[in-house]
C-alpha cells in the first residue's frame, strides 16, 4: 500500500504517512545508536588514540560532504536520496558483519566502518532533515518535530543498554546485522510513503558548487534563517558540551562519583523529554524565535545554577532547567526554520544547520575542554551559561526574529 498525504488542514492530528516515516526513522535510529556503541567499544580495546581515530573517521567526511549533500537532496528528491542511502547501509552493515567475523575489530576494518558511515550520513541526514516538512507541511512542524525529538531521546537513552547486550552476547558482527535490519525497516516505510510535498523537479542548470553557493546565500540573505542559524551555532557551542563534558569534570572536580553525575545526566534528558511531550501534544508557541531565544536565556540560567552548584541535588535542578530550555529551544528553532526555507532548498539548509552544529561542537569541546583543563569546571560552566543568556538576549533583540510566526 502507498501512503500519500493530502493537504493538511486545521488542527488534526499528524498524517498517517509522518507516523509511518517516523517509526521507521526510530527503528533506524536504534540501530545506529547500537552499532555506534560497538565500535567504539571496539574501538576503545586499540587505546584512546584508535578510538578518538574512528569517530574522527565518521565525522570528518561526515562535515566536508554535508552541503553537497544537501545540494544532491535538492536536486535529485530527498526520498530518493534516502533509498538510495538505505539501500547503501544495508550493504555495508552486512558486508561489515563478514568482514568483522572474518578479520575481528582491526583497525582498519573500524575504520574503514567509519568512513563508510561518514559519507553516507552526509548524503542521508539532510534528506531526512527535510522530509517533516514535505509530510506534513509548515503548519503542523512544531508538534511532528517535538514528537521525533522524543522518540529520538528514548531511543537515545535505550540505545546504549541494548548495544552493551547485543555486543556482549555477539560482538560486533551482530550489531552491525541488527543495525542492517532496521535499515531494511525504514527502506520498506519509505517504498511506501511518498511525500505529497515535494519540491520543483530538479533540473541540472547548475553545478554542485553553484547549488551549495545557492543554498548559503539564501540562508544570509533571510534574516530570520540568519538569525535562527546564529542561535543554533550559540546553542550546540554553549548547552550541548554542558552535559556531555562538563558534567563529568564537574562531578569528579567536586567528588560526586559517577552515579550522581548520571542522575544529573538523566535530570536534562527528562527536562528535554518534558517539553518535548508538552509541544508533540499541543503544539509550540506561536512566536517560535521569541521561543527559541528564551529556551537559550533558560539554558544559560541553568548552566549558571551548575556552575555554582554545592551538592548533586542542587546539580539535578540546574541540569533540569537546562534540559527545559534546550527542550524549548530545539523544538521552536527546527520548525521555524524548516517553515522558512523555500521547498527548493529544503535539503540544503537542512545541511547547513547540520554543519553549523557539528563545526560549533567541534570547536568548543576542544576549547571548553582545554578552559576546564585551566581554570576549573565551574568557571568554565560560567562562561557558557553567559554565552548562552547573552545570545538568547540578543535573540530577543532582532524584531524579525522575535516577530516571526510559524507558517499555516
Amino acid at each position: 500500500m502507498t501512503l500519500v498525504e493530502a493537504p493538511p488542514s486545521g488542527r488534526e492530528r499528524l498524517p498517517r504517512s509522518y507516523l509511518a516515516w517516523l517509526a521507521g526513522v526510530l527503528a533506524s535510529m536504534l540501530g545506529d545508536v547500537v552499532l555506534y556503541f560497538a565500535l567504539g567499544w571496539a574501538a576503545s580495546a586499540h587505546g584512546g588514540a584508535v578510538a578518538a581515530l574512528v569517530l574522527t573517521a565518521i565525522n570528518l567526511p561526515r562535515a566536508l560532504f554535508l552541503l553537497v549533500g544537501g545540494a544532491v537532496g535538492d536536486r535529485f528528491g530527498a526520498r530518493r536520496i534516502m533509498l538510495i542511502g538505505d539501500g547503501v547501509m544495508i550493504a555495508v552493515t552486512v558486508l561489515l558483519a563478514l568482514v568483522a567475523f572474518r578479520w575481528e575489530t582491526a583497525t582498519w576494518v573500524l575504520v574503514g566502518a567509519g568512513l563508510v558511515i561518514g559519507v553516507v550520513d552526509a548524503f542521508y541526514l539532510p534528506a531526512s532533515g527535510s522530509m517533516p516538512r514535505r509530510l506534513v507541511g509548515a503548519g503542523k512542524l512544531p508538534r511532528a518535530l517535538a514528537l521525533r525529538q522524543t522518540g529520538g531521546q528514548v531511543v537515545a537513552l535505550a540505545g546504549g543498554s541494548l548495544g552493551g547486550l547485543i555486543v556482549a552476547a555477539v560482538g560486533l558482527p551482530g550489531a552491525a546485522l541488527f543495525d542492517a535490519a532496521t535499515f531494511g525497516i525504514v527502506l520498506w516505510v519509505m517504498v511506501s510513503v511518498r511525500p505529497a510535498r515535494q519540491a520543483a523537479k530538479a533540473v541540472a542548470r547548475a553545478g554542485a558548487f553553484r547549488e551549495v553557493v545557492d543554498g548559503l546565500r539564501v540562508a544570509w540573505r533571510d534574516p530570520v534563517l540568519r538569525a535562527a542559524l546564529v542561535l543554533v551555532a550559540a546553542a550546540a557551542g554553549a548547552l550541548l558540551p554542558v552535559i556531555s563534558l562538563l558534567v563529568p569534570l564537574l562531578a569528579r572536580y567536586r567528588g560526586w562519583g559517577p552515579g550522581a553525575a548520571g542522575v544529573v545526566v538523566a535530570a536534562q534528558s527528562l527536562g528535554v523529554i518534558g517539553v518535548a511531550v508538552l509541544v508533540a501534544g499541543r503544539g509550540g508557541s506561536g512566536r517560535p524565535g521569541r521561543a527559541a531565544a528564551l529556551g537559550l536565556v533558560v539554558g544559560g540560567c541553568g548552566t549558571a545554577l551548575l556552575a555554582c552548584a554545592p551538592s548533586p541535588v542542587v546539580a539535578a535542578g540546574g541540569a533540569l532547567t537546562v534540559g527545559l530550555g534546550s527542550g524549548v529551544f530545539s523544538t521552536h528553532v527546527a520548525p521555524l526554520v524548516l517553515a522558512t526555507t523555500p521547498e527548493s532548498h529544503l535539503s540544503r539548509l537542512q545541511a547547513l544547520l547540520t554543519l553549523v552544529q557539528s563545526a560549533a561542537l567541534l570547536v568548543m569541546n576542544n576549547a571548553l575542554g582545554n578552559v576546564a583543563a585551566v581554570a576549573g569546571p565551574a568557571v568554565t560552566l560560567g562562561v557558557c551559561a553567559g554565552a548562552a543568556a547573552l545570545t538568547g538576549l540578543g535573540g530577543l533583540r532582532s524584531s524579525r526574529l522575535r516577530r516571526a510566526r510559524p507558517a499555516r
